[in-house]
């Protein structure tokens, strides 16, 4: 597991394939929570979604790396329900 220090606020965050999937909101316990709003894709959700540490294969020129290619990163996450997070 990556170390979360390494892992700041409003860094981007890119699949294995380099494709954006989201920005960090801050890191939750072992998981990080995403921004809502992602204007890089046009989209602001209700509710906050998580990836769990784990799923982090590191953090290189401010991007966090994910193990998995984006297209795969949303099986990965977690989502909150009335602020509590719950897994998908």
């Amino acid at each position: 597991m990556v170390d979360s220090t390494h892992i700041k606020e409003d860094a981007e965050i890119v699949g294995a394939d380099g494709v954006h999937v989201g920005y960090v909101d801050h890191i939750d316990g072992a998981r990080i929570k995403m921004k809502r709003k992602d204007e890089a894709h046009g989209i602001e959700t209700k509710t906050h979604r998580y990836i769990p540490l784990n799923d982090v294969a590191s953090t290189e020129d401010g991007k966090v790396w994910m193990s998995a290619n984006a297209a795969l990163v949303p099986v990965l996450e977690e989502e909150e329900e009335d602020g509590k997070p719950i897994q998908l």
